[in-house]
């Protein structure tokens, strides 16, 4: 079966039916099967019912340790009123049972809806046992007076409530009236009214959905969850319903709702055991083949049978099944759902009834050859398929055009089926058979036509093979290193997947949480996966995907980088990376945490900083609950709560990373940063707060407890105050931080302030002197005098001095390097610069030259004439 799927043409879910088929023929033939007689022994003894009758109650108790409690003076109060109840309720007894009551009806009735009224938030478990003698009395009237039936259904919707105790001990105290009283709801279906019948179940199932009432009694707490339960097993309730079948067979309604209550029973071995004795296996079968257009008759009764199987012996439910008039209403169930089934869903429950009865056909005394039930098999099992000629124009052929991607999609659905049961026989199986490397085939062969088309047909096939690969490769090291690197390959474009699609609406998001989850599975664990995935920076790309703050993916993700972290080098590759405008991780699990304590609505500050030193990390929702003594085994609301936000997986992670050195964060980071660090104290201080709050309520501390407690809440306190200064200190560190950078900043404008300044007076200066000669010449002086300030006093000996001077220049401006190189004679240069040392033309040669010499002479008695300049 499983090598046609390499080939990408799966197997349709008809060859599994025939294989179930031909395994049921089989077990059928084998007759020669021994049976101990203690395999075959039905019923237990009355010891062992007492044995476990009592391991029910001694799972109940719970020690009363410490200091011994003490009633406040109120409580002589709630006792006159428990007595003044006492007595209402004493009334309405003999009221209901008087002989001449047929003329006290509406009193009667006016009773009764006053015991409603004051037992409308639930029954104390001392009273339990008068208001079932009042339903008991009612229940006789309904038969000639249908006006008691309204107040029966009102009596039992309180059974329903959650009982009250006034101590820890009443559970254990009351265990055999309660127990009792539970089995009188069973013998009440006994009542010829479908309300009332009714009406008991709801009871019954609202045990396994129990909701606290909206006001408690004065002075009293409500029982466990799980009381009512463990009283319903301890008084044999389970035998009292399969019983009453017999009653309701022939009203489907109430019929139903038996079954109903049946499947929420089964679910308990010790129910299934009483079951069992009632002879309930044979019942439920008895009954499938009765009408039913709902199909919620042959789907209930099958759940229970997979119960019983599942919760008791085997061999004792199939001895119950193997009866003729069993076997028949087996094969004919069977042919209904064979032959009228169209559904996914009834195509399960066939081979859910199919699987039942190979587990019959095991048993040689079965009569599968005398019921008919052989011949039938033999007829399916060698039925062959017609060739597949798929178009695409059927339901269940969407998508598979002149190709097999319908069935491929089709086959995985059952695949995906038969993986989730968990069963590591058959999932050794189709290991050993090359699963996942076919599989790995399979997800590629899909991955690649999704780049062609994507819809939503190749969406599920891979989101279906990641998920099976998940189910496969679960807890196994093995199979996570067949896995490893192709699989690793394939996985990486899966979770780098644009997040425009997630929005698509074709199915994205299912495929990348499935991704997600088959990365889980499938490769943390394993060292060769988790080398090579780091290798592939695959924690660079959990980062990008964490980074978009989406909601419903920061949990998985941050649970992934945690399981990462216990590989060494995971912690270098978070520290390494960095988003978008240089972002860390640090800063990013950093900004989660702010988020999230925004949606919990965390009491902070406008500065981040703790506002309430008692309760630091305490949401507004946790706040409003109010605190439930609980059994010990039983997690509190503080606990739970750590599962329920992503700020343990947050505080993990920076654990891993160190809270010291932490690169790119700001003040307001280190302000969230010195709570974080302190969470589990914080936590620590809230389950402490839970038990004082617990004890108070049942008990009054000795001296020295009283005392022992008053200083860990302290302790928890100082832990508050302790961090809320830090982050004071730290924001006032900032504050000056900013006042030096402020400073700096107006020092750099004054400067170029000042420069602009300077540079406007030199301007205006230089355009002074330009423009008037006698500044002009003030100007020149004052440069004269600073030239000759700065000179050396010293004279030099032996050595020339040479001229820095130029002569015949009037500016007031630096000059330039100046050379003087002794080469032809001014004289024969000439121009308008021949007067002065810069007179480095070319000198002219032939007949030219003499014209300049002239020329300068010209000049040189214009000079002498204007006289020097000063």
């Amino acid at each position: 079966m499983f090598k046609l799927l390499s080939t990408y043409a799966s197997v349709p879910s008809f060859i599994i039916f025939q294989a179930l088929v031909t395994h049921v023929l089989y077990r059928s033939v084998q007759r020669k099967r021994v049976f101990s007689p203690f395999s075959l022994q039905c019923g237990y003894p009355s010891a062992t019912v007492y044995l476990e009758r009592c391991l029910i109650v001694k799972r109940v108790m719970t020690k009363n340790r410490g200091s011994a409690s003490r009633f406040p003076p109120a409580a002589q109060q709630e006792s006159l009123h428990c007595e003044t109840r006492s007595a209402d309720l004493n009334h309405a007894i003999r009221l209901l049972g008087d002989s001449d009551s047929s003329n006290l009806e509406e009193k009667q009735l006016k009773v009764l809806k006053k015991v409603v009224k004051r037992f409308e938030n639930g029954l104390p478990l001392k009273d339990l046992a008068q208001i079932i003698d009042i339903l008991n009395l009612c229940a006789e009237k309904v038969n000639e007076q249908e006006a008691f039936i309204e107040p029966v259904c009102e009596l039992i919707k309180l059974c329903g409530l959650p009982f009250q105790k006034k101590k820890l001990s009443d559970e254990v105290s009351y265990s055999v009236t309660v127990s009792k009283s539970i089995a009188q709801l069973g013998y009440l279906m006994r009542v010829p009214s479908s309300q009332v019948r009714i009406q008991i179940c709801k009871c019954i199932i609202s045990f396994y959905k129990a909701e606290l009432p909206r006001k408690l009694l004065s002075g009293y707490q409500p029982t466990s969850a799980n009381y009512k339960i463990e009283m319903a097993e301890l008084g044999g309730l389970a035998e009292t319903f399969v019983l009453s079948l017999a009653i309701v067979e022939n009203e489907l309604t109430e019929k139903l709702w038996v079954l109903k209550v049946l499947q929420h029973l089964s679910s308990s071995g010790v129910n299934c055991r009483h079951m069992l004795k009632a002879q309930a296996a044979s019942r439920l079968c008895l009954y499938l083949n009765d009408v039913d257009p709902s199909g919620q008759l042959v789907f209930r009764s099958s759940e229970i049978l997979w119960n019983l199987l599942e919760n008791t012996s085997k061999e004792e439910v199939v001895n119950q099944l193997s009866s003729l008039e069993c076997v028949h209403a087996l094969k004919e169930v069977f042919v209904d759902l064979l032959l009228h089934g169209f559904r996914h869903y009834d195509r399960q429950l066939r081979n859910d009834l199919l699987v039942i009865a190979t587990l019959v056909a095991e048993n040689p005394a079965a009569p599968m050859i005398e019921s008919g039930f052989a011949t039938l098999l033999i007829v399916l099992a060698t039925y062959t398929e017609d060739p597949f000629f798929g178009q695409g124009n059927s339901f269940h052929g969407t998508g598979g055009r002149g190709n097999k991607l319908a069935q491929m999609r089709y086959s995985l659905r059952v695949l995906r089926s038969v993986v989730s049961l968990y069963d590591d026989a058959v999932n050794l199986n189709l290991c050993d058979q090359g699963a996942i490397s076919q599989l790995l085939d399979i997800l590629k062969y899909a991955a690649n036509k999704s780049k062609e088309r994507d819809d939503a047909i190749l969406l599920e096939i891979q989101a279906d093979t990641l998920f099976i690969l998940s189910a496969l490769c679960e807890n196994d090291a093995h199979r996570k290193e067949l896995f490893s690197y192709e699989g690793v390959d394939i996985l990486i474009p899966f979770i780098q997947m644009d997040p425009k699609k997630l929005y698509s609406g074709l199915g994205h998001n299912r495929l990348l949480f499935n991704a997600l989850d088959c990365l889980w599975s499938c490769v943390v664990g394993c060292y060769i996966g988790e080398d090579y995935f780091l290798e592939q920076q695959g924690i660079f790309i959990l980062l990008d995907l964490l980074a978009l703050k989406q909601k419903n993916l920061c949990n998985i993700i941050l649970g992934l980088l945690v399981e990462f972290c216990d590989n060494p080098r995971t912690t270098f590759h978070i520290s390494t990376w960095r988003g978008e405008k240089d972002q860390t991780a640090a800063n990013l699990l950093i900004q989660l945490w702010r988020q999230e304590e925004l949606d919990l609505g965390v009491k902070r500050d406008r500065y981040g900083r703790i506002a309430d030193v008692k309760r630091p990390i305490v949401g507004s929702f946790q706040k409003q609950q109010e605190v439930i003594p609980m059994p010990a085994n039983s997690p509190t609301f503080a606990i739970v709560e750590i599962s329920e936000n992503i700020r343990a997986k947050l505080y993990l992670l920076l654990c891993k990373l160190g809270f010291e050195d932490l690169p790119g964060l700001s003040a307001k980071d280190f302000v969230t940063l010195a709570i974080i660090r302190r969470y589990v104290d914080f936590k620590v201080g809230e389950v402490w707060s839970e038990v004082c709050t617990e004890i108070k309520e049942e008990f009054r501390p000795v001296a020295s407890d009283e005392e022992a407690l008053k200083v860990i809440s302290e302790v928890s306190e100082n832990v508050g105050r302790s961090v809320a200064a830090l982050q004071t200190e730290v924001l006032e560190s900032q504050h000056r931080q900013e006042i030096r950078e402020e400073e700096k900043t107006y020092t750099k404008i004054q400067a170029v302030h000042k420069q602009k300044e300077m540079v406007n007076k030199s301007w205006e200066n230089f355009l002074t002197r330009t423009s008037n000669y006698e500044a002009l010449k003030k100007a020149k002086r004052l440069q004269e005098k600073s030239i000759e300030a700065s000179r050396s006093k010293l004279k030099t000996q032996n050595g020339a001095v040479h001229s820095t001077d130029i002569k015949g220049l009037n500016t007031t401006i630096g000059s330039g390097r100046l050379v003087t190189v002794e080469s032809t004679p001014s004289q024969l240069i000439g121009g308008p610069l021949s007067g002065t040392d810069l007179a480095l033309g070319k000198p002219s040669v032939c007949e030219g030259a003499l014209k300049k010499i002239k020329r300068v002479k010209t000049l040189d008695s214009i000079k002498k004439d204007l006289g020097p300049v000063e």
